[in-house]
Formats: structure tokens, C-alpha cells, sequence
């Protein structure tokens, strides 16, 4: 037994020793070395860490080339995340100088070529958000390395502006704003000319976001300026008709940003901006207001996207010939309102307390504002159709959970799904619903034990943290991340989910005009869980019905 575990040891040593890895890799600013991670048995990744993809930006401009370095860059630390205001909203951390990305390049026996490559765009309501390091605890919530190994594709992530800095906006062309759009596409034109060198295909790129990084990865598929440059696109709990991912009146953010820094409202206004040192720009972010049922927390993002007639030279719903050849994945979490609504209506969290129906009737009137009275009694009728005739608590805080889930995330996806299936030309369009219950629901946890999939549950699956930490998870979820690394992975490699180097539990049907087919996600998958219609009576209410009433003069 003894000489079986020596011999058992020395050929793991060989194979670790022999797996293959790139060394030092020629980009066009100029050489870096990343660092090798053995995984097994002929199996390893390079790791690329903090690799400039443009200059250190300057204020309120638009990204600019890197000017290169000497020498081999070692690209063993992460660089530091863009400038942005704290949680507290009382101190600001990051740089200015952010514009870097990352890479994972899985190799066998021999160094990896040709890969699929699929290029991470994070989260944080375009206010906050990093994918450089640590999040919380030590644990870095966005590391590529289980999707590169487990799917055998490059993944990248990258920096991108946020807040004051990559949203502050005129509306018109004295401030265009989107200069976080534009790092990002500054990444991918980088990836573009540059990951042959790491063994990707250039020629097959898959953009993939959640929540901001998912309306992101629309606004990208969207901008003629991707032309060519994308392949796919994977769109998680964010699509550029979200509510809240589009601003509708930037000019009256930026005189309330230039009132609070001191600088004049008239035309010496954007001098002044591009004047102010970055973190005071950054401090001088307007503060996103607590919640209530009259005033959702999530309308409350003002610095966002705008259609600026460059990068987005029209309404998204009239840019989707742009996307006609891009393969595009779509779906939400079926609560993802939740983590939303305990902010506008505190006593929904607490198990101790009842919601008052009131409550869920000024969350429905918020929502709903533009459709006025006439439109909210059609709306309350809808939502409360299937309720008891004295409803549980349970159900009218599910409602609550519905309609902001529903309005932030499920229909704006669906309308998305329509519009790409309706002008594709080769692109093929696939629908999902993640429904894997809260790892903080149920007995003794924080959560009511009926919430399901919350916003940013899925993150963890997507990343591979059940195989990770595996103590903070069951094989349930070990499951479920396997399955969904490679529906993702494959259709990064073929534009379709059921085909390519992983097995998958359920054959995911195409999403269609006419079908709308959708498959539904957790870690108890089955032949039932490929649906239909998601939803459709309430896509029908927000998309159809309520507005033919402000057509008809109903709410006027």
C-alpha cells in the first residue's frame, strides 16, 4: 500500500510538473508573465492579473490607448478598482487609474489555443463595483479560474468606471457621458486584438454580466461601435429596458452634482467638472435616498446611461439590427426584486411583523405611476387575482417581492428576448428563470423560508463557489453550479447551451417569438423544468395593457 501512495504521488508530481503554460506572452504594450496554478493531473491555469487595456483616463473623457511599458510586466497583483463611494457613502475608496483587466487560461498537456473566450462585466447599479480582488471575507467572488478549468475557456474580467465618473452626463454633447461603456469596450477591442497571444479566438467572444454588468453586456451587443467584435452575449438580472438602467434626465443630475461642488449651472458648468479633482467628483455623488413604498429604492439610481447618439445613437429598441448576429442568453432570478423591497417596506423582512396590504398598494402605485389611477386598479386587480379571500401574510409579502421583481428585472428581460428574437438574422436567443431558493431562507435563517433566487444568487453558482468553499454548501448546489457553468461555457464555445464540451441535465429549448420557451434552473432539474409564456399575463400588463391606457388619454 505504501509503494502504491509513492507511486501515486510521484506521477501527481509529474503532472503538475507537465502541464503546459504560456511563460511570457507578447501583447501589443508589451510583454507580462502571469503566474501557473497547478489543478491536478496535466491540468493547470495561467493566471493574468492587472493588465492595462488603456491609459490612466482623464476626467470625464473618454478612454485612451496605453502608451506600453519595458520589460516584462509581471502580472501577478491585482490592480485597484475604479474610484468609487463607499456603502457608508461617507468616504470614497479605488483610483482613478483602473482601466486593467484580467485573465484565466485553462491548459492540459499542451498550451491552450484557439479557446472561446468570455469577458465578465460586474455589477453595483453603474455606482459601485470592482472585479479586482477580494470582496468580503478574503473571498473573491469573481475569480475565473473554476469556469476556465471546469469549461476550458479563457475567461477576462475587467475595470470600468463607475458612478460620477462613468456616468455624469449633459445629455447632449458638452458631456455625452457612458464613459464607463466606453472602458468597456476599450477592454473588448483590447481582447479583440490581443488573447490570440493567450490562446483565446478572437473571433469568439462572449460577453457576461449580472444585474449592471447585465444591462452592460446589452448596452454592448446594442452599440454599433461592437461591430464584429462580439459573438455572444449572456444578459443575468440586467437588460437595457431594467427601469433603472437608462437615464431618463441626466442634465438635471449634473446641475445638482455641479450645485453641490460649487461650480456654476450655465455654460462654464462642464469646465468646471473636468476641473474638479476626481474624489471630490466622486463624494459629490447625489445619495441614494432609503426606500419606502412611495419612492422604491430601485428608481433611485440616477447615474446611468444615456442614449448619447454615439455609443448609443438611438433608443435601445431601435439598435437591436445591431445585435441581428449576436447569439444572446437572457433570464432573471425569480425573486430578484427581493433583496429590493425589504428597504421600501421593512416590515416584509421581519418575521415578527405583518405588511399591511396598504404597503403593497403604494409599492403597485410607484411602479405603476405613469399609468395613473386607471392603471393601478387594473394592475392591483391582476396581482391580487389568486389571492385568498382574507390573503396570508406570506402571500401579500410575496406580491410585494413580485412587483418589484416583475417591473426591475423579469419583463424588461422578456421585452429584450422579444426584440432580439424578432431582428436576429443568425443570432439564436435562449431564455431562463433561476429559482434555486436563498441560502438565507427557511428556519432559524434571516429569510422567510418562501424566498427564492434573490439578486446576486446566482453569482455564486456562475462562479463555481459551491466547489470552492464547499462547506458553506450541499451537493444540491454543487449541482446546480455544475449545470450552470455548462449551459454557460457551452454556449460560449457554440452559441447553443446544450452543445459542447459539458453535459447538461435538461435540453434547453430556443426562445422564439411564437413559442417564448424558457428553461427554469435549480439543482432539482427535470423534463418539467422547460416552460413557457414566463410570466405572460404580467409581460402583457406592463408592456400592453397599462400603456395603451397613456395612448388613450386614460391617465392624463
Amino acid at each position: 500500500m505504501d509503494q502504491l501512495m509513492i507511486l501515486f504521488a510521484v506521477v501527481l508530481s509529474l503532472g503538475t510538473a507537465s502541464a503546459a503554460n504560456l511563460g511570457v506572452v507578447q501583447t501589443e504594450g508589451g510583454s507580462v508573465q502571469g503566474r501557473n496554478i497547478p489543478l491536478g493531473l496535466f491540468r493547470s491555469v495561467d493566471v493574468f492579473k492587472g493588465i492595462p487595456f488603456a491609459d490612466k483616463p482623464e476626467i470625464l473623457e473618454k478612454p485612451k490607448p496605453h502608451p506600453g511599458w519595458d520589460g516584462v510586466l509581471q502580472a501577478t497583483q491585482f490592480a485597484d478598482q475604479c474610484l468609487q463611494i463607499n456603502t457608508d457613502q461617507t468616504s470614497s475608496s479605488g483610483s482613478e487609474d483602473c482601466l486593467y483587466l484580467n485573465i484565466w487560461v485553462p491548459h492540459g498537456r499542451q498550451v491552450s489555443s484557439n479557446l472561446p473566450v468570455m469577458i465578465w462585466l460586474y455589477g453595483g447599479g453603474f455606482m459601485v463595483g470592482n472585479s479586482m480582488g477580494p470582496n468580503f471575507l478574503d473571498n473573491y467572488l469573481y475569480s475565473g479560474q473554476e469556469i476556465a478549468d471546469r469549461g476550458d475557456v479563457i475567461v477576462v474580467s475587467v475595470g470600468y468606471r463607475v458612478g460620477t465618473l462613468g456616468f455624469l452626463s449633459t445629455g447632449d454633447s458638452d458631456l455625452p457621458g457612458n464613459y464607463g461603456l466606453w472602458d468597456q469596450h476599450a477592454a473588448i477591442a483590447w481582447v479583440h486584438r490581443n488573447i490570440r497571444s493567450f490562446g483565446g479566438d478572437p473571433e469568439n467572444i462572449t460577453l457576461f454580466g449580472e444585474s449592471a454588468g447585465g444591462a452592460s453586456v446589452s448596452f454592448q451587443s446594442l452599440s454599433p461601435h461592437n461591430k464584429g467584435l462580439v459573438r455572444r452575449a449572456i444578459s443575468q438580472s440586467g437588460v437595457a429596458f431594467c427601469p433603472w438602467a437608462l437615464s431618463k434626465n441626466p442634465l438635471k443630475i449634473a446641475v445638482e452634482t455641479a450645485e453641490k461642488i460649487g461650480c456654476p449651472t450655465d455654460d462654464r458648468m462642464v469646465a468646471c467638472l473636468k476641473s474638479t479633482d476626481a474624489e471630490t467628483l466622486t463624494m459629490a455623488t447625489l445619495p441614494i435616498q432609503q426606500g419606502s413604498p412611495d419612492h422604491p429604492n430601485m428608481l433611485s439610481m440616477v447615474l446611468t446611461p444615456v442614449v448619447d447618439g454615439d455609443f448609443l445613437p438611438d433608443q435601445p429598441a431601435n439598435l437591436f439590427h445591431n445585435a441581428a448576429d449576436i447569439d444572446y442568453l437572457v433570464g432573471v432570478n425569480n425573486m430578484d426584486g427581493h433583496v429590493f423591497t425589504l428597504p421600501d417596506i421593512p416590515s416584509l423582512g421581519d418575521k415578527n411583523q405583518e405588511t399591511p396590504v396598504e404597503d403593497v398598494k403604494r409599492l403597485l402605485a410607484a411602479y405603476g405611476k405613469d399609468f395613473g389611477q386607471a392603471g393601478f386598479d387594473i394592475a392591483f386587480a391582476e396581482y391580487s387575482s389568486s389571492w385568498e379571500s382574507s390573503p396570508s401574510q406570506d402571500t401579500i409579502k410575496k406580491t410585494a417581492v413580485d412587483i418589484a421583481t416583475d417591473n426591475g428585472f423579469l419583463v424588461p428581460s422578456q421585452v429584450e428576448l422579444y426584440l432580439h428574437a424578432d431582428n436576429a438574422r443568425s443570432g439564436r436567443s435562449f431564455s431562463y428563470l433561476l429559482s434555486e431558493p436563498s441560502l438565507l431562507a427557511g428556519p432559524g435563517k434571516p429569510y422567510h423560508d418562501w424566498v427564492g433566487s434573490d439578486h446576486t444568487d446566482d453569482l455564486q453558482y456562475v462562479f463555481g463557489k459551491p466547489f470552492t468553499t464547499p462547506k458553506a454548501y450541499g451537493d444540491r448546489h454543487r449541482d446546480l453550479s455544475g449545470y450552470i457553468i455548462a449551459y454557460w461555457t457551452n454556449f460560449a464555445r457554440t452559441g447553443d447551451p446544450n452543445k459542447g464540451n459539458l453535459k447538461v441535465p435538461v435540453f434547453w429549448p430556443e426562445f422564439t417569438s411564437s413559442g417564448q420557451k424558457f428553461l427554469e434552473i435549480n439543482g432539482k432539474m427535470n423534463d418539467s423544468s422547460v416552460g413557457q409564456e414566463m410570466r405572460l399575463r404580467f409581460v402583457r400588463l406592463w408592456t400592453s395593457i397599462l400603456p395603451s391606457l397613456q395612448s388613450d388619454g386614460v391617465t392624463q
